[in-house]
């Protein structure tokens, strides 16, 4: 469903992205984990089009995306949840969740979005800004997935959200694998969350991907010593 070949991303002459190459398939979930500053985020970037890249190839469910603008890649089945999340705080739920349609013929908020985040629909009049870190988190998922994207790109989804509040976003990413096809690529350095919801688990340091394993022969010693600072 996502196939990146020998993808370099640089920073004027600064290259922080070495040539990777990884795919995600169909309904499957891969963690991509390493430190800060090992070129998590630029990756991300990278891939929906924030950042440009210098060379390689992206490709959703076979088609070329690589050398289109961020909002073409999302009508071709690309969605991004950014760092930080990113909502509009001084716009509603609701009209926060609206600007994920953009590129949707049917305007209307799909009804299984609700049932996936009950919160957002108790708070849909309440503005992005009065809302707690794990429901901003929430209403930047539910935006990206209005969509109806092939591809879910989730970027340190869990960073200054509470222990409890993780293993709720945990749940979600879960139960959306259920109830759509998509893939989901997410970004992370907590361990726990990532065993929670991938299927499979690379690390990258460095701008390089360093090491693989599928989620039932994880050696969580090994990974964990991968994220140590």
């Amino acid at each position: 469903m996502l196939n990146v070949t020998d993808l370099t991303v640089a920073y004027g002459q600064s290259e922080v992205i070495h040539g990777v190459s990884f795919s995600a398939k169909p309904k499957e979930t891969l963690a991509i984990m390493g430190r800060n500053g090992m070129g998590k985020s630029t990756l991300f970037k990278s891939l929906i089009g924030v950042v440009g890249s210098k060379s390689g190839k992206v490709e959703v469910n076979g088609t070329e995306v690589g050398n289109k603008p961020s909002f073409q890649r999302v009508a071709n089945g690309l969605a991004f949840v950014p760092q930080g999340r990113m909502i509009f705080p001084n716009m509603t739920v609701e009209e926060n969740i609206l600007t994920g349609l953009e590129t949707r013929k049917d305007k209307t908020i799909p009804e299984d979005i609700y049932a996936l985040f009950p919160v957002l629909r108790e708070m849909r009049k309440r503005k992005g800004g009065n809302l707690s870190g794990g429901q901003q988190q929430q209403l930047a998922i539910a935006r990206a997935l209005v969509s109806d994207p092939k591809v879910l790109l989730l970027d340190e989804p869990t960073e200054g959200i509470q222990p409890s509040i993780i293993k709720d976003i945990a749940k979600v990413l879960n139960e959306i694998k259920k109830m759509r096809d998509i893939t989901i690529v997410v970004s992370e350095q907590v361990l726990s969350f990532a065993l929670d919801v991938a299927d499979r688990i690379m690390v990258i340091e460095k701008g390089n991907l360093i090491h693989e394993e599928d989620r039932a022969n994880v050696d969580s010693a090994k990974v964990a010593g991968f994220l140590a600072v």
